[in-house]
This record gives structure tokens, sequence and C-alpha cells, in this order.
């Protein structure tokens, strides 16, 4: 049986018995408080100046190695923002220190409000070694704050099997977060990681001041300690599930029901389930309104949709012969919810249903389940998923706008069908959205009929619900990374419509030809998640070793072309006039990493062998989340599209360095200037862009690179990115 390690925290709450924490992370509330947080903590607690005692150190560098901690927190709601006006940290900048007046910045503070009596809990999964366990839990005792001064905690530890940790939350008044390494998400949070309690010691010692000059020219000036090392790692609100068989008692066997009344059934099983609770919690019905029927007290609105429960319907798939009838329904409850997970599951377990007409009991009962084999066809993880039940389409999207032009252009280019589809796939970015889908879609098919034999057309859902047929659509969506199911979408998503299952990926990226703005082939975007120095030769360097990483573990045995690797067989550098290599490059105003494919760079079609490349490439990144950058850090990545009007991509007859120029070929005698700008205009000629006029707007001399600048191109016409120039 496993073991935890269990930290609780209590924060100090006022005379109402209301906690508050402060913490903020990329200038939003924090929530809940980040295990980073605790961690710092929990230095600062045992610390004694910059002196921390070794077994000590010895039992937080175990801590480090340990998995991101499960975390329970208590339901909050924030708290009113103020506006403070503080000195903005550059008070070097004024000449007389107490003149501050003019460097005053604006800081807004906002609280998270929670129930103080409602402690947090962090619980990491211990393997093996116990003895450093019980040193954190002596350490936790001296934890005097969790995160800025004014929030004043104490903690507890204790060790926990699994069984007692799964007691203690179930039984939790609050929210249980359950982290998902290697992904992105909404919810990222600080977690610690090799080397954070070194960046902590380093940070807690770096010098705060520095001087600069000498005699009457001397200065003082602050400087910045160096950031703390923590890896950020998304978690997700825990959800308990249970399947339900629908069996004909008569004949004791299952019950199937048709696919294309998802919508009725959904209906009956939420409202007599709702009946139930309703007889047995009286005093809990806006709770059963908002989480089961999504109605707020006063009957308007859904309520949080966090808190909902969603009943999902699993029509029969997996094999050419099902008949898509419906047997199985999953109902999914959130932590946090106001109605317990049991007295879910107890409501729906054994509903019966009465003959229309007649009033006397049907055959029909829902019965318990603990057959998971269906529920796996529509679990993935997958990219590619394509719709089982009609998918009800956001209609504030589905009634934009279109240009005047650009209607009487599709009008006779293409049918009003046509039309429809392309509003249908520009929704179809809004319902990803609305379902809390974490990736981007990058290709979308929009239609009518099912993707599948035995399917219904998505018109045939319509039938009893407040959906016009308009609205509805089967989709094949491809995202930009994996994700887990079920993936269920659209404005009818509590109802039983937009269920999703994985596609093969063969049929998907035969059907899916037409791709969403951002979807250039050959171009991959990935943010860093995190903070990263302004190191582009590093932070490249560390992205073209992880591609081909990822490249040769989809070509075993085969050794890397050069369009992976940018050298010959013999090791040698690839050289040709034109482009022939991946290109990999850091833009620091995004905190994003790119790869670009050489055609684009030369703006030319792709070859042969480079679609061959490519093909090998987009299977090869689906992998990718997460970058060890050597002395530059260790980073997670989170793939992201990029808009047309990116200012990396959108046309423009002016366009300036990010990062430095560094010319392919120093020509003497000339001054550094016109070596720059001569370099650069044949660069231009081999990359088939047209000459324009260089400003150079700095230059320097860089020993074991050459002559690098900064510098502005201008151009007579617009010109289409991405540009890359230069050696690097």
């Amino acid at each position: 049986m496993g073991q935890h390690l269990l930290l609780t925290v209590r924060v100090h709450g006022d005379d109402q018995g209301t906690g508050r924490f402060h913490g903020t992370a990329q200038g939003a509330p924090e929530w809940p408080p980040a295990p980073a947080r605790l961690f710092q903590a929990l230095v600062a607690g045992v610390a004694r100046g910059s002196r921390i005692p070794d077994e000590v150190v010895d039992a937080f560098e175990w801590l480090e190695h340990l998995p991101p901690p499960i975390i329970a927190a208590p339901r909050r709601k924030l708290g009113q923002s103020v506006a403070l006006f503080v000195p903005n940290n550059d008070a070097d900048a004024v000449p007389d220190p107490r003149d501050i007046s003019s460097i005053r910045t604006k800081k807004l503070v906002q609280p998270s409000l929670f129930a103080g009596e409602v402690p947090f809990h962090y619980a990491w999964p211990v393997p093996g070694d116990e003895r450093h366990a019980a040193t954190i839990v002596r350490v936790a005792e001296r934890l005097y704050q969790l995160g800025r001064g004014v929030d004043m905690a104490w903690a507890t530890g204790a060790m926990l099997d699994d069984e007692a940790l799964q007691s203690l939350l179930e039984r939790y008044a609050g929210v249980i977060h359950h982290p998902e390494p290697g992904v992105s998400g909404e919810r990222m949070l600080a977690c610690p990681v090799s080397g954070s309690l070194d960046s902590l010691v380093l940070r807690h010692g770096a010098p705060k001041l520095r001087v600069e000059g000498t005699g009457r020219k001397v200065r003082v000036l602050f400087t910045n300690a160096p950031k703390p090392r923590f890896l950020s790692v998304a978690y997700d609100r825990a959800r308990r599930q249970a399947i339900f068989e629908l069996r004909d008692r008569s004949q004791d066997k299952p019950w199937p029901w048709a696919l294309g009344q998802v919508v009725s059934l959904v209906e009956r099983l939420r409202d007599g389930a709702a009946t139930r609770l309703r007889d047995a919690l009286p005093d809990k019905e806006h709770a059963i309104d908002r989480c089961l029927i999504g109605r707020r007290p006063d009957g308007t609105g859904s309520g949080p949709t966090a808190e909902r429960v969603r009943v999902i319907p699993l029509p029969s798939i997996g094999s050419e012969h099902a008949d898509r009838g419906i047997r199985r329904v999953l109902v999914d409850v959130p932590s946090g919810a106001p109605l317990s997970a049991g007295d879910v599951e107890w409501a729906f377990a054994g509903l019966e249903w009465k003959q229309q007409g007649t009033g006397e009991p049907s055959p029909l009962i829902v019965t318990r389940s603990d057959d998971d084999r269906m529920l796996r066809h529509y679990a993935g993880p997958s990219r590619r998923w394509r719709s089982v039940t009609a998918v009800a389409l956001p209609e504030s999207a589905r009634r934009r706008r279109i240009d005047p032009n650009r209607q009487r252009e599709e009008a006779k280019a293409a049918s009003e069908r046509r039309a429809e589809e392309e509003r249908a796939v520009a929704a179809t970015h809004a319902a990803l959205r609305h379902a809390g889908v974490r990736a981007t879609a990058i290709a979308v098919r929009a239609q009518r009929e099912p993707f599948e034999g035995k399917g219904a057309r998505a018109e045939g859902f319509a039938e009893g619900t407040r959906f016009p047929k308009e609205r509805l659509w089967h989709l094949e969506v491809e995202l930009d990374r994996p994700v887990s199911g079920p993936l269920v979408l659209g404005d009818g998503r509590f109802l039983g419509l937009g269920l999703m299952a994985p596609a093969a990926a063969a049929s998907a990226v035969s059907a899916m030809p037409r791709r969403p703005p951002g979807g250039k082939r050959g171009l991959w975007a990935f943010a860093v998640l995190g903070h990263a120095e302004d190191a582009p030769l590093e932070l490249a360097r560390a992205l073209r070793r992880a591609v081909m990483a990822c490249a040769q573990r989809e070509l075993p045995g085969k050794p890397l072309d050069r369009y992976f690797s940018g050298h010959e067989a013999d090791r040698t550098k690839a050289i040709a006039d034109e482009a022939n290599h991946l290109a990999f490059h850091w833009d620091r105003q995004s905190q994003r990493l790119l790869v670009i494919a050489p055609h684009l760079l030369d703006r030319r079609d792709a070859n042969n062998d480079e679609r061959r490349h490519l093909r090998t490439l987009e299977r090869a990144l689906d992998d990718l989340s997460e970058l060890r950058a050597g002395r530059a850090g260790r980073f997670g990545l989170r793939r992201v599209s990029l808009d047309p009007a990116d200012p990396l991509l959108a046309p423009s007859v002016s366009w300036t360095s990010l990062t430095p120029y560094v010319v392919t070929r120093h020509r003497k005698r000339s001054s550094a200037s016109a070596v720059i700008i001569e370099d650069i205009r044949l660069e231009c000629d081999r990359r088939h862009l047209p000459r324009p006029q260089v400003t150079v707007r700095s230059a320097r001399g860089v020993s074991g690179s050459g002559l690098q600048a900064e510098v502005q191109l201008d151009f007579a016409a617009a010109v289409a990115g991405p540009i890359a120039l230069g050696r690097t």
C-alpha cells in the first residue's frame, strides 16, 4: 500500500472566520496556493538567516524529487480589488531618495476569500524511504505564513496510506486538484524541482546593490536577485465518475436506447435523479437545481459550469458492427460540487421508467456497472476527434456577421451550404473554449452527415430539444496536442449532445483539408511555461536537440536526415544556396519557441522529400512538452497556433530584428555598417526577398561569433513573415 506525505495548512481568519490569501501569479490572483509557495514557506520557517541545517537540506532536496502533490483547497471567491501606490523599486533614478512621488506606480491587490475553518491539504506520494518525510513533518511545525507576510498560517504534517488519504479527500469540504505533468492548461502552478532549494539560497544571498563608477561619478544601483527555480505544472479539478447501464429487467439484458433520442434520455435520467434527491435532501433544493438541472435559485441562467454534474450517454462504438445504441451512461461529478458524489450516484442507481399513456412501470431500469470497456473508446488521449452525437454550436458565433464583400465573393464561388459550414468551423473554436479544452483546433471539418456508418444525421438530434436543426453539426477536429476524454463540446454538452470519440489518424488527415487561421504548414510555435531568460542561442540549440530526439524516436534505427540535424552524413554542416534544414528560434517578446521549415524561409513550395519530413515532424512534435536548456533552465512547453495577424507573420513594409543579426561573411576594408548592409541584401536575394533599405541601429564585434547588429529593414511593398536572416 502506497504512502503519502500530507501537509495541512490553516490560515488565520478574521473575526467572521473568513480566510484571506493575497498571492498572485502573472498578475492574477493565484488559486490554489502553489506547491512552490508552500516549499518557500517551509524554507523560510526553518532558516536562520542564510543557514539551513544539513539534515533539513537533505529532506528538502528529497522533496524536490517527488512528483507534484495533490492539492485540496477551499472554495474561494475574489475580494474587493484595491489600488495601492508604491515606489516602483527604481529609487536610484531620482537624485534624492526621499523624493519618490515621481516613481510611484499603481499596484492592484485583490485577495482570495474562503472559509477559514477549511484547511489546505498537500499530499505527495512517497516512494520507499520515509526518513526524510519525518523531517519534513517536523519542519512543517515551524511554518508561520503562506505566501505574503500578511497571510499568517500554521501547518502540521502526517504520513497517510492510500486508504486513509482517499477517505480524507472524500470527506473534504472543498475542491480537489490533481496534477497533470507534461501538459498545459489554464491553471498552471509552480512546483519544486531539482535545484529549487539552491536557487532560493542563491536568491537570498544575492547582493541587493551594486556600485558603478569612481570618485564623484560613483552610483549605487539596485539589482534584481536571480529568480527561483520552479516548474509550472497544470492542475485540474478532480472528478468522480460512475457508469450506469440501461437494462431490461424482464429479460435481464441491456436495453438499447435510440441514438437520435439522446436528449430525452438525459433529461429523464437527470430529472428522475433530481426528484429523488429533493425527496431525500429537501434542504439542498437549490444545490440540486444548480448542479443537476443547471438552474439558479431565481430560475435564470445556468450557474457555474465547473460545478455541474455531467450525464454522458455512451453509444456503442468500437466496431463496424456496433449499432450506436445507447446502453450505458457515465455520471461525472466534479470535486467541490455542493452535492457529494455518493449522493449523486445513489440518486441514479435504480431509477425506473413509467410507460407513457398507461403510467405502468416500464421494464427499463438503471443499474450501477463496473464494466468500463465502452468508456475506454471515448477516453483517448488523441489529437483527432469525431462527433458521435451532433454538436450544438454556440449561437453567437453561428450568427456572426460576415463582411458584405466577402459574402458576395462566397456567393459567386460556393453555395450557401459552404458559407454555413465556414461559420460552423469558426464556432468550433468557441465551443472548445467554453468546454474548457486547453488545446487549439488546427483543422476542423463540419458536415450534417455522420462520419461513421449507423450514425444519425445532425438534424435528427433536434427533435424535442430547444436547439434548431441549423445549430447542429457533426464535427471532425484536429487539435494542436493530444487531450484526454471523454470530450463533450457545444451548448448541448449537458444534454448528451456533442460527444466526441478519437478518430483514426489516417481517415482524419484525409478528411480535413481546411485549416483555420494560424495553421501555417511548416511552422510550429511553443509557449514557454515559466520565465525564461533572454538567451536566444542557448534556447534555440536546446530546442534543436529536443526536436532531433523526438524525430529519432519516429525513425528508429535510421540516421537523421540533414533536414532535422543541419548536418550531412559525415557530420559536416549542411551548406547550400537554399535553406535545407529546420530553423529554431526564440521569440522573447511572446516567450515562444519556434520551429520553422526551410521552404517557408525560402518562400517556395516544399519538395517531395520535405513533405515526407513534415509528416514525420508533425508526429514527433506531439510529444514535445518539456525543454531542458542547461544553464538557461528547464521549462514546460505548450503547443500554440499563430494567428495571421501575429507580428511574426503579418505583412509589413518595416521589419525589426528580434535577435541579433550575425553576418555570414565579414568583408574586409569596409566599415561595419557597410558590411552589414551588403550582407543583408545578399541574404534577402538568397531568401527570394526584395532588396530592402537597411538601417543599422547598432553594431558590435562578438568574440567567437563575429559581427552582430540590430537592424531595421524597410521594403518598397509589404512582405509577409516569417523572416530569418544571417548566419544564426
